[in-house]
């Protein structure tokens, strides 16, 4: 053929460097693996006993484009109950296949060709190849160890132009673990109602919080007086460990849920059926199981990072998600170096911080979403890893 088979914009677009690493992983043994951001706790029988009941009901057949009435009231009280925030279950949420859909969906039902993203590194991989397959254009707002990656409004002055759409961004954050305080959330909000921007705002992490007793962490969605500009993104992987069920939401402006809606119709018709079913007891009696399960993500926290401290790897301790952006300047080796030679020589899988970003550089990402077993065994792996660089560097 004498015309190109692939999209311009396709061809040029990386592959993951999480799954690029993992290739490496499937392929050996014995390993270890503090790589993967799904959680080691299988679904709650309860919730998932939802899902069989609807099988068993006949419920194998398509639902309304945004999903069941059953699960949208589900969200809708979801959010009231957790975050005050209200919204009309009939023309302001979307059931979506995973919050990767409702990322994807947002950004291409606001954007046009040339309209800029901004967006925070270290990110989710997924971030500026989302945007850059919407036709815009993915502008990064570098964030840093010195704040915390949190991200702040003067980095994002520096970067919004007149072309500026919308923000994209991620509390708490994959890879490193970053929240935002109130008053940050409320900056950031101001700012997006400065500049007449759209936010997007992937919460997937928000219940994996661990902020002190008393200290309420909200959803953007909470804050009301900038609710025609928020988009809320959320899913049921990480904080219900339904990663399966492929199952995730957007709760927003009339105007923009339904353009998603129009995207998600013709390419998707709904999300499953059963998943739907399964949402709805996730939503309405599953906050025990989101408490059982934050409180042991706490401890292998907590237990990580005093271990990975003791071996002289630099280890904040994060207030959200279940990662830890763990920072191996010290070593001398680059980020891919340390993740590869960890892997081969010690049977330990994380992540190069590489693949989140540029920024990501100089750090690695180990998720504690795996036993406090293993955790013990990787860390035993990881100090022997450390000893011998330091004999090499001897």
């Amino acid at each position: 053929m004498s015309r190109k088979r692939i999209a311009e914009h396709v061809a040029e677009l990386p592959k993951s460097g999480i799954r690029k690493f993992f290739d490496i992983v499937a392929e050996s043994k014995d390993i270890v693996s503090l790589g993967v951001g799904e959680p080691d706790f299988d679904t709650p029988w309860h919730i998932s006993r939802a899902a069989v009941t609807c099988l068993e009901n006949g419920g194998t057949h398509y639902t309304s484009n945004l999903g069941t009435p059953q699960l949208r009231q589900a969200i809708c009280r979801y959010l009231e109950r957790r975050f005050e925030a209200k919204f009309d279950w009939t023309k302001e949420v979307l059931a979506t296949v995973g919050v990767s859909e409702a990322i994807d969906l947002a950004i291409r039902a606001i954007s046009s060709p040339g309209d800029e993203i901004l967006y925070h590194e270290p990110c989710f991989v997924s971030y500026p190849a989302t945007i850059r397959l919407a036709h815009a254009v993915p502008v990064v707002v570098e964030t840093s160890v010195e704040d915390e990656f949190r991200l702040t409004v003067d980095a994002l002055e520096k970067k919004v132009t007149p072309k500026t759409k919308a923000l994209l961004l991620n509390f708490p954050c994959n890879p490193t673990g970053a929240v935002l305080s109130k008053d940050e959330m409320i900056e950031i909000a101001k700012f997006c109602e400065r500049h007449d921007l759209i936010l997007l705002a992937d919460e997937v992490y928000s219940e994996l919080n661990y902020v002190e007793e008393g200290e309420f962490l909200p959803s953007f969605a909470a804050l009301k007086e900038f609710r025609d500009r928020i988009v809320l993104l959320n899913g049921f992987s990480k904080s219900w460990a339904m990663t399966g069920y492929r199952l995730g939401y957007a709760a927003g402006p009339e105007d923009i849920i339904d353009a998603m809606m129009k995207i998600h119709q013709y390419g998707i018709m709904s999300a499953p059926t059963l998943a739907q079913a399964a949402g709805v007891e996730a939503m309405d009696f599953g906050d025990k199981d989101v408490d059982r399960m934050r409180r042991e993500y706490k401890k292998r926290r907590n237990w990580l990072v005093g271990a990975l401290n003791s071996m002289g790897l630099d280890t904040a301790i994060p207030k959200g998600a279940f990662y830890l952006f763990v920072d191996i300047r010290k070593t001398g080796l680059t980020s891919e170096e340390f993740a590869i030679r960890l892997l081969k020589e010690s049977r330990v899988a994380c992540v190069p911080g590489g693949a989140f970003g540029k920024c990501g550089e100089g750090f690695v990402r180990m998720s504690y979403a795996t036993s406090l077993e293993k955790i013990k065994i990787a860390a035993g792996r990881i100090e022997e890893f450390c000893k011998k660089l330091e004999s090499e560097r001897a």
